[in-house]
């Protein structure tokens, strides 16, 4: 078949060590390398591909993840909008499968309320405070 999208959903861990998310990281990583590759040998049919970078999601697969809760804490302390629900990642998804998005191809879109292009927050600055303070009494 000619013309059409792809979307694959990965997660900042195939990025960045998430001391938990251990061979979960790997397969992402490979996932949007794929996404790059195949986006080329695609897209001279017509057919483009991308990753959805998505927050963390509590899902059944997400409850497999040893720590998730902690990950998904830590994300919706540090992301300026909070995390990203799985409702607002499909409608995400469905803008990048309409022709709006046309022109774009063989990207990781990240989608998660800004965690991505953070380092701390404040509210992470004063929950680390408060344990360093407790830890010294």
């Amino acid at each position: 078949a000619n013309n059409g999208s792809i979307l694959a959903l990965s997660y900042i861990g195939a990025q960045r060590i998430f001391s938990k998310y251990s061979e979960m990281g790997d397969a992402k990583a490979l996932l949007e390398s794929i996404v790059r590759s195949f986006g080329y040998r695609l897209g001279r049919r017509g057919i483009r591909i991308n990753a959805v970078s998505q927050s963390p999601t509590r899902t059944t697969a997400g409850s497999g993840i040893d720590g998730f809760d902690a990950m998904y804490e830590f994300a919706e302390k540090v992301s300026p909008l909070g995390n990203a629900s799985a409702d607002s990642c499909a409608d995400y998804c469905v803008t990048l499968l309409s022709d709006l998005t046309r022109m774009v191809t063989m990207q990781t879109l990240y989608h998660d309320g800004g965690f991505s292009a953070m380092g701390i927050s404040d509210a992470l600055v004063q929950d680390m405070a408060g344990s360093f303070g407790a830890d010294a009494e």
